[in-house]
């Protein structure tokens, strides 16, 4: 599949720079943006026990890379794309 995305890490003309994550893709609604789950755990100093969190981050999909909701997915932080989007998928794991 030929990609024209200009905001694909892999074809494309943008960088990635900064925090590298794994997360779920939870919805793949929008046209060219998914929401990426990341669960992950805090450490409490008072109660010396970890609290399970989890962050819902809006994420730039670029045109050839095939994503299915419930994928696991790498995403790799760069500049601000829009309002809500500074992060972009770079592989699929599974």
């Amino acid at each position: 599949m030929e990609c024209n995305d200009l905001r694909c890490p892999v074809h494309g003309s943008i960088k990635t720079r900064g925090m590298q994550m794994s997360g779920r893709v939870v919805s793949d609604k929008a046209k060219k943006t998914i929401i990426v789950e990341i669960d992950y755990t805090r450490y409490i100093y008072k109660y010396e026990r970890y609290l399970r969190r989890r962050s819902r981050i809006p994420v730039h999909k670029p045109d050839c890379i095939d994503i299915k909701l419930g994928s696991t997915v790498n995403i790799a932080e760069t500049r601000r794309l829009s309002k809500t989007k500074s992060f972009v998928v770079t592989s699929v794991v599974k």
